[in-house]
């Protein structure tokens, strides 16, 4: 694991494997790495918001909750991106198929049972 992570700070590890590609497969995999920060953000934006903003809900320390599972999948989604970048990278270079990922239907499934318990949270407030 740490060995993993020591190669995503070291540029000369990341060039030293396989031959160059095209530069364009690389912008576009670093082009996928920034999409995926800015969906971290927004998440962890998300969170902060919740914390600030959200009026108490009917369920005790619900926004709370709320607030906290948002930043830890924002975080969670951060990390997983310059794991995917670096590994896809490589995978490029090295001329072997693209790592498969689940990760992106987890969090598709993540958000819409958040989405659909908040549905519930507000259901609950407006007929109580």
């Amino acid at each position: 694991m740490w060995e993993a992570i020591r190669r995503w700070f070291d540029p000369r590890e990341m060039r030293s494997v396989g031959s160059r590609p095209d530069y364009r497969f690389s912008l576009a995999n670093e082009r996928t790495f920034l999409a995926w920060l800015r969906t971290g953000l927004a998440l962890i934006a998300g969170g902060l918001a919740a914390a600030q903003f959200l009026p108490p809900l009917p369920v005790a320390h619900l926004r709370e909750v709320i607030a906290i599972a948002l930043l830890l999948l924002g975080a969670t989604v951060a990390v997983r991106a310059v794991d995917h970048w670096a590994r896809t990278e490589r995978a490029i270079r090295l001329g072997e198929e693209l790592p498969a990922s689940r990760f992106p239907a987890a969090l598709a499934l993540a958000v819409a049972v958040g989405a659909l318990l908040l549905v519930i949270a507000v259901l609950v407030r407006a007929l109580g």
